[in-house]
């Protein structure tokens, strides 16, 4: 995590905290200007680009002050700048508050947006528009879910209460209930614990996949589930209940998958529709609810339970 600023004047701009670069300290300086260092340090991001940016005063030195395309290369210096994606895809949806204190903010994400800046994502996320419009520099997720997923997330509201309340996740002191509409399959036995090893999709990065048996790894992913009620009148979809006991990446999507189960609407699992560069269809979304979370508050002592507002598609 970068260093905050030294000048608290190197804030938020349009909700999007700064990127934090610090300049490497070397005997033989190859770059005689910071626009040559940046250039080459950081190519996904073209000379040109940098040099209208340093133009436009939107990089600082560590005490506010603007740099431009003449200024020296330094050692050790730690500069700052915001990303910009000028040709993001807006999302046309709203997160709903559902409760802000001194301590914390919980939100109902709507589908298809995501928690935190990444890819093509920078001002379209959660955590940037709530920065934006609520005014609160040291917001931080305290949990993530997937963006095609709707739902509960928390948000640490003060940077020295992060940490306290982060400590709750790793140490699964949190009960989370999502809701999902998957297949209804005859035969299998309720409720279902789902254990196993997932990693990375090694044919495609944006993936989990199930270690096969012989892989020899240890589980790392608990999930519990079980049915509702069944929905429509063939009884082909039924209305489930999931209760994560870890939290790894797509692990829900990918325990339903791996029983026959696969969510409605999911466009990854078992087998990819859509990759991560390619737009959503927002008129199909994931059928997959983070529905209620609930722990002990670390720094109030009172019992903190939250649930969505929200309703999956199919559900009466």
């Amino acid at each position: 995590m970068a260093r905050p600023p030294k000048n608290p004047a190197i804030g938020l701009r349009d909700g999007l905290s700064p990127s934090c670069l610090a300049l490497p300290r070397l005997r033989q300086c190859p770059w005689p200007t910071l626009l040559d260092c940046l250039a080459e340090r950081l190519p996904r991001v073209p000379r040109e680009v940098w040099l209208d940016r340093l133009r436009a005063g939107q990089v600082l030195d560590e005490h506010g002050r603007a740099l431009d395309e003449h200024t020296p290369y330094l050692h050790g210096q730690r500069i700052y700048y915001w990303r910009d994606v000028p040709d993001e895809p807006p999302i046309p949806f709203e997160a709903t508050v559902l409760l802000r204190d001194e301590h914390l903010l919980v939100v109902d994400k709507p589908h298809f947006l995501p928690v935190t800046p990444g890819g093509r994502h920078v001002r379209e996320t959660l955590l940037v528009r709530l920065k934006s419009t609520l005014g609160l520099p040291e917001l931080s997720p305290l949990h993530r879910i997937d963006r095609e997923t709707a739902g509960l997330v928390v948000f640490s509201v003060r940077a020295a209460e992060r940490d306290a309340y982060q400590r709750l996740f790793r140490e699964r002191r949190v009960d989370k209930t999502y809701e999902a509409i998957a297949p209804w399959r005859d035969g299998l036995v309720w409720p279902q614990r789902r254990v196993s090893h997932l990693r990375e999709d090694e044919t495609a990065f944006y993936r989990m996949r199930e270690a096969a048996l012989d892989e020899g790894l240890a589980p790392n992913s608990e999930t519990w589930i079980e049915p509702l009620q069944r929905l429509d009148a063939r009884g082909e979809l039924a209305h489930y209940r999931l209760r994560p006991v870890t939290g790894k990446r797509h692990q829900l999507r990918v325990h339903m998958a791996a029983l026959g189960l696969p969510i409605v609407g999911d466009p990854l699992y078992p087998t990819v529709r859509l990759g991560p560069n390619d737009l959503p269809d927002h008129r199909h979304p994931l059928q997959l609810l983070a529905r209620a979370i609930a722990f002990d508050d670390p720094i109030t002592g009172q019992r903190r339970t939250f649930t969505s507002q929200r309703r999956l598609d199919y559900c009466p």
